[in-house]
């Protein structure tokens, strides 16, 4: 990460002679030891700045000498990159090949229908991926737009402090920072007071980290990894305020480091994997279907090269060719739901279907289950018991500290006492402010100083902070309304009681008191000794108040939730027992070591919080579960949960994470709110459901026709079917079928997560292809049977026409009898599916009768061929439906 780095005789030599940029920022660190040489003076002399800041020209010179102060964005790929993108998809491939073939063997027809899909399916999945990086493009937004910043006209005029642009902030320039602000670039504090920053999104830290201003690092060694007088792009100032010098901008800055850091690619989703298993089982299929029919046609009949256009229709025939505009309209249907009702952006389409398949989701607590801000669980005496007072007196504490204070911003420790003690009817009003000492970072307290009613001569100190350093400035403690000596034994027992409160996962806030003599002089730190020791305010942090039941709907729906948290253990542990979350076994990421692979997975699955997570940890331990089978998203909206949003087969981000979360993410949603995620997970299944619909009825039914097709081709002394025949039928199946892009699946589809197992689907259309198979043979045997009655026996038009009729009629019972997760019930209600089997059956019983018949070469069946086809197809539908209750498991596909 970029820090301030310099020997410590560079100061002395003017920048120029160094090659270092002073308009650009301090060289990288580099070497241990050498960043705690630099004083705050020598920095400013290496940057050619000053404490009053730079002047307007100096300012101008070096924006347009080192350009703006914004992070490099990443260029979107354009509409026709995206769409020529779309042809590396595995069917999409696999139809242009077959396209090729086609048009090798002047199948005209045929090579036509699968360019058009091949077109229609990237056009489709190019424009969807476009529309989200559009609204990406106006999230980008959402960032802060100015900075305070201290500048002067000239050389000898007087610093002047005025808004400015962030892009137009300069390496030298000083800035102000208060709080709420955000951190505009990286900076070294010249001054601060009481000042905190959130620093969430870099580390992790759900809890403000101190910050203080430093003339030199203390010590010799190397910095610590987050230096206390450094505050870094991409923070937020949470209580007090500082001055601060400028010392990284745009692609310099630590924030960018991250950004800019090499995208190392996730590798293959589930997605990817689903559909590349079905994609090679398919093409290894179509691939021994040519050479078997030219080789069994030209050793039974005698036939050469003039079935190959036979041959080449019947592999097409067992390609799903809608497959990719339906992969596509079903995804790109969700995600543009998801949009418009939900505020959830799906940048990468196949994203939605890895949604629907997680089984694993991995987030922090802070901002998901918890709220980014405290409650008072309870105020404790010495003892151990309820004490009310205690409360009130922090109240007073918090009310006067942010009263006097020179800027009235109360931090959420203050707002939640106030808060707490508010609705137990204390009354700060009730004391006079007289004074206030501000949180202190290096002695971590805050003290006020009032005068209690009845009592002009006394002044009352109330002092709140950090346990430790409250403790070290007693000499008594308050015990059963007396004051008694704070001696040793007293000093450990209260040690251990915060210990053990603290393991309970709650944040202590430690009280005390003292009368001193009114004065009309300062207070300072050197009045606080002898303190009396009152007791403790312990804070929880606030639940999101969906959080309980999203996570009960994602266990419901076969979800597992993983915590991985910067937190200590016990506030993780405690988060998940107040939602209800059995935290099991809490570990630690220093527990898990050097763990790696199967090892770090089984140690994760056993455990629902991995605490002391770091951006490396929370990467290893997803990659991990990956690599173990799990389908893994992550949430996160930090700079440090990159690594993990890359890891994730989905990376989930909310809409106000940092620019570079946002970038890396699959999915945006428009608040961190577990309810969001059930809904896009919901979404994802509806529509991995719909494709799995549609992959179970296609290919069992061109399964059954192509091996009918083989077995007629040896059968028959003339083509089962000619290639214009094939082409129509194809056709009429492609047209029916589009149908399920439109089609919403049962609930069942959504109760568990939806994996395409290339296994389930081949058991799958073996049964039921061969049913369908059974089927068709048994058609011939009927077919040979009406024919023998009349004159027109062993006539191929009217084997053809037969035979046509029949696939389209068990393709329309097929897409009615095998929908996902279809109950008798539910069939009740008329959809696109429904409408979409009726008129493919109505096109199978009229097209031989029309006038189109002729042409394509089918002529009318007798009428005794339409009865016991009806019995043919009754007995079909029975088996259908026996084979799929009393088998469920073949039903299930995914």
């Amino acid at each position: 990460m970029p820090e301030t780095t310099a020997a410590p005789t560079a100061a002395r030599t003017p920048a120029h002679s160094r090659g270092v940029r002073p308009g650009r920022g301090l060289p990288p660190f580099t070497g241990a030891g050498e960043p705690a040489a630099l004083t705050t003076l020598q920095v400013l002399r290496l940057l050619d700045s000053g404490p009053r800041g730079l002047t307007e020209e100096q300012a101008e010179e070096r924006l347009l000498r080192y350009g703006e102060n914004v992070v490099p964005a990443r260029r979107p790929p354009s509409w026709p990159r995206r769409f020529v993108g779309s042809l590396r998809d595995p069917f999409t491939a696999v139809l242009l090949c077959l396209g090729v073939v086609s048009a090798a063997v002047a199948s005209w027809g045929t090579a036509c229908v699968i360019m058009v899909l091949v077109v229609v399916s990237c056009a489709l999945r190019s424009g969807g991926e476009h529309q989200a990086g559009r609204s990406m493009a106006a999230l980008r937004e959402l960032v802060p737009t100015t900075a305070s910043v201290q500048r002067r006209t000239a050389d000898d005029a007087p610093p002047r402090v005025r808004e400015i642009p962030v892009d137009q902030l300069v390496v030298g320039d000083v800035v102000r920072l208060g709080a709420g602000d955000l951190v505009p670039a990286d900076v070294r504090l010249l001054r601060a007071s009481g000042l905190t920053v959130h620093q969430a999104a870099l580390t992790g830290e759900s809890v403000p980290v101190p910050k203080n201003a430093l003339d030199a690092p203390a010590g010799g060694g190397a910095e610590p990894p987050e230096p206390p007088h450094l505050c870094f792009q991409g923070s937020s100032v949470a209580s007090g305020s500082g001055t601060a010098l400028v010392i990284a901008t745009g692609p310099d800055t630590r924030f960018a480091a991250a950004y800019g850091g090499p995208a190392r690619r996730r590798g293959e989703t589930a997605f990817d994997r689903s559909v590349h298993g079905i994609a090679w089982t398919l093409i290894r299929f179509m691939l021994l279907t040519p050479p078997l029919v030219l080789m069994a046609n030209a050793a039974l009949r005698g036939r050469g090269l003039e079935t190959l256009p036979f041959a080449v229709a019947v592999a097409v025939g067992l390609t799903p060719e809608m497959l990719p505009v339906i992969v596509t309209a079903a995804l790109a249907r969700g995600a543009s739901a998801l949009a418009r009702t939900s505020g959830v952006i799906v940048k990468r389409l196949p994203a939605l279907h890895d949604l629907g398949a997680v089984d694993v989701l991995c987030l922090d607590k802070t901002g998901t289950l918890t709220q980014d801000r405290p409650v008072v669980e309870r105020s404790l005496d010495a003892r151990g018991d309820n004490a009310p007072d205690v409360l009130e007196w922090a109240a007073v504490n918090s009310f006067w500290t942010v009263e006097l204070a020179e800027l009235p911003v109360p931090d959420t420790l203050d707002e939640a006492i106030l808060d707490a003690a508010g609705e137990r009817g204390a009354d700060p009003f009730a004391y006079d402010g007289i004074a206030a000492l501000p949180f202190d970072p290096s002695h971590r307290l805050a003290t006020a100083v009032v005068r209690r009613p009845g009592r002009h001569t006394t002044h009352t100190l109330v002092v709140k902070g950090a346990v430790e350093d409250v403790l070290d400035r007693c000499g008594s403690v308050a015990v059963d309304g007396a004051d008694a000596a704070l001696d040793a034994a007293h000093r450990e027992r209260l040690l251990g009681l915060a210990a053990e409160e603290a393991a309970g996962g709650l944040r202590l806030l430690a009280v005390a008191r003292a009368e001193r003599p009114a004065r009309l002089g300062p207070y300072s730190d050197k009045d606080l000794r002898g303190l009396t020791f009152l007791g403790f305010v312990a804070l929880r942090d606030a639940l999101a108040p969906t959080a309980t039941d999203a996570l009960e709907d994602l266990a419901r729906r076969g979800v597992a939730v993983k915590i991985l948290t910067g937190d200590h253990p016990g506030t993780a542990a405690r988060a998940c027992r107040d939602l209800g979350l059995d935290p099991g076994e809490v570990l630690t990421a220093g527990r898990l070591g050097d763990l790696r692979g199967p090892q770090l997975a089984a140690a994760v699955a056993r455990a629902t919080v991995v605490a002391r997570c770091t951006a490396q940890d929370k990467a290893r331990i997803v990659s991990a579960l990956r690599a173990g089978g799990r389908i893994t998203g992550f949430l996160g909206d930090g700079v440090n949960d990159l690594p993990a949003l890359r890891a994730a087969d989905v990376g989930i981000c909310p809409r106000g994470a940092v620019t570079v979360a946002r970038e890396g993410a699959d999915v945006v949603l428009a608040e961190k709110d577990l309810t969001a995620i059930d809904r896009a997970i919901t979404a994802g299944r509806r529509s991995s459901g719909t494709i799995a619909g549609y992959l179970r009825i296609t290919l069992s039914s061109n399964l059954g026709n192509v091996i009918a097709m083989l077995a007629a081709g040896l059968l028959l002394p003339f083509l089962p079917m000619l290639p214009a025949q094939v082409l129509v039928q194809n056709l009429c199946f492609d047209a029916a079928q589009l149908a399920f892009a439109f089609d919403r699946p049962g609930p069942a589809a959504e109760r568990k997560p939806a994996v395409l197992r290339t296994r389930t689907f081949l058991r799958f259309i073996t049964a039921f292809g061969l049913l369908n198979a059974a089927a068709d043979i048994a058609t011939f045997g009927v077919l040979a049977f009406a024919s023998h009655t009349t004159a027109r026996a062993g006539d191929p038009a009217v084997f053809h026409a037969g035979w046509f009729t029949e696939n389209l009629l068990t393709q329309a019972m097929v897409m009615l009898l095998l929908r996902t997760g279809r109950h008798a019930a539910e069939r009740r209600a008329t959809g696109p599916v429904h409408l979409a089997a009726a008129a493919l059956a109505v096109i199978g019983i009229l097209l031989p009768l029309s006038p189109l018949g002729p042409p394509l070469d089918m002529s009318a069946p007798p009428a005794l061929y339409y009865a016991l086809l009806a019995a043919v197809l009754t007995l079909y539908g029975l088996a259908l439906s026996t084979v799929r209750t009393h088998h469920p498991a073949l039903s299930a596909a995914a």
